[in-house]
């Protein structure tokens, strides 16, 4: 996120306790600038200790799907990889190597059918989606030149409700984006319009396995059959991403049945958040091929800084190996059986949530954690006393953080509160949440001014 720089503010100085005023440099501490002695660790704590105590507790944030708790024994494991350089594969060859099993179990997650892909971790899902793009632009590109025809105009197919990090792929990429509106009663995506935005330029289509607006899966198995469609009619062949950077650790836990994934072979890559329900704390993203051929041999570049001669593919060189290590204790941990039952009680939580919602007057549900766990609500047609931002407003008096927003095009004029249920949210927090938002909504329905 861009920061202002406030020149104007050059001399401003932090406020300091009067119990730490002999532990702080003369003259005070600095706010924008670095203070010209130095202060001792136990002071430099305290003051930023201090003003951290102004942020909202992490439970009552059901905004961010990113984890907010892992056990101890990650956080020391944590601690200890803090300084391990993730590229430096000479120095530290069994991070490496930890990187490599979870790539290999990802893939084995996600139904790949041989097993001769590759993939990597990522600062983050949004660094993925920059690779997988990247991937599927100059795969196009490739094939175009081979045929001696123009590549001077790429586009890419996605839903309007795509994460903010794919307009930014098509705009730093100088690719076309090209938008399918999602649109009622599934929020998501009709597979047919998909398949008509597409047309010779076409490098992809994106298919989001849970929405960031409302956690819903767009329907990818009936999306590549539509894009099957097109290549027999037409000799189109568009590869699919799967965006399940949300969905990528819940659906193969929740929905082993539901084929999204690699099963399908339209579905050449697939990006996930290991910081969301992945259970590891920011940031780690994954991102997987299924063949070693979807990944353009241009994109890969080999370094010999470090020792060695290592093949790269990320936007980020020099990385903190500890969430990709957090990433692999989780799965040893918890194995499949333990990501079950974690995922499985967020659901179960969501869907208690979902029930006791949809009793409070003048409120609808319209997503119940069927797919992820996560509860869209909006204001029930017709009632004009409050809007999802007067409950928003209110609900902070709580202390909780509930998100409040409008749809993307075409459902804009729809105004959504989403909570998200992650681990350690339990059905007692819930009740709490809904005894808060009965109180709140009976007082803004009987014309109670906001406090």
């Amino acid at each position: 996120m861009l920061r202002p720089i406030h020149s104007d503010r050059r001399e401003e100085v932090l406020p300091v306790n009067p119990l730490y005023s002999d532990l702080v440099p003369p003259g005070g501490v600095p706010r924008f600038q670095l203070s010209d002695a130095s202060m001792t660790a136990d002071a430099a704590t305290a003051l930023i200790r201090d003003e951290l105590i102004l942020e909202s507790h992490a439970r009552l944030n059901l905004a961010t799907y990113c984890t907010t708790w892992m056990e101890p024994q990650a956080r020391e494991l944590i601690a200890e990889c803090l300084d391990r350089n993730l590229m430096d594969h000479d120095q530290y060859p069994q991070t490496a190597d930890i990187e490599t099993r979870c790539v290999n179990i990802l893939t084995n997650l996600w139904n790949d059918p041989d097993g001769v892909g590759v993939g990597c971790s990522t600062a983050g899902s949004s660094e993925a989606a920059m690779l997988a793009g990247l991937a599927m632009k100059f795969a196009w590109r490739n094939r175009r030149r081979a045929a001696g025809l123009a590549t001077d105009r790429p586009n890419l197919v996605m839903s309007t409700a795509v994460h903010t990090c794919w307009p930014k792929f098509c705009r730093y990429w100088d690719v076309e984006p090209r938008y399918v509106p999602i649109s009622e009663p599934g929020y998501n995506i009709d597979p047919a319009a998909v398949a008509a935005a597409c047309d010779e330029n076409t490098i992809g289509v994106v298919a989001i396995l849970g929405s960031s607006a409302l956690g819903t899966y767009d329907p990818v198995a009936e999306i590549s059959a539509q894009l099957d469609r097109l290549q027999a009619d037409q000799g189109l062949d568009v590869p699919i991403h799967v965006d399940a950077a949300v969905g990528g650790f819940v659906t193969p836990f929740l929905d082993p049945e539901r084929v999204w994934d690699f099963r399908l072979p339209r579905v050449r890559s697939i990006n996930a958040s290991g910081h969301k329900f992945g259970l590891v704390y920011p940031g780690v993203g994954w991102i997987v091929w299924e063949d070693r051929a979807d990944l353009a041999e241009e994109l890969v570049f080999d370094c010999e800084l470090l020792g060695g001669c290592l093949p790269t593919f990320t936007l980020n060189f020099s990385r903190s190996g500890a969430p990709v290590v957090a990433q692999y204790y989780n799965f040893l941990r918890l194995g499949f059986e333990g990501y079950r039952a974690v995922q499985h009680t967020s659901r179960e939580v969501a869907r208690y949530l979902a029930k006791e919602i949809a009793l409070v007057p003048g409120l609808d549900v319209i997503t119940d954690g069927t797919d992820l766990p996560v509860v869209g609500i909006r204001i029930r047609p017709g009632e004009d006393a409050m809007t999802v931002f007067d409950i928003h407003d209110r609900m902070r008096r709580h202390g909780w953080h509930i998100p409040a927003y409008n749809l993307p095009p075409d459902l804009e004029h729809i105004g959504v509160l989403r909570v998200v249920v992650r681990h350690g949210f339990s059905q007692d927090i819930a009740e709490h949440l809904v005894r808060d938002l009965r109180t709140e909504v009976a007082a803004l329905l009987d014309g109670d001014p906001q406090p």
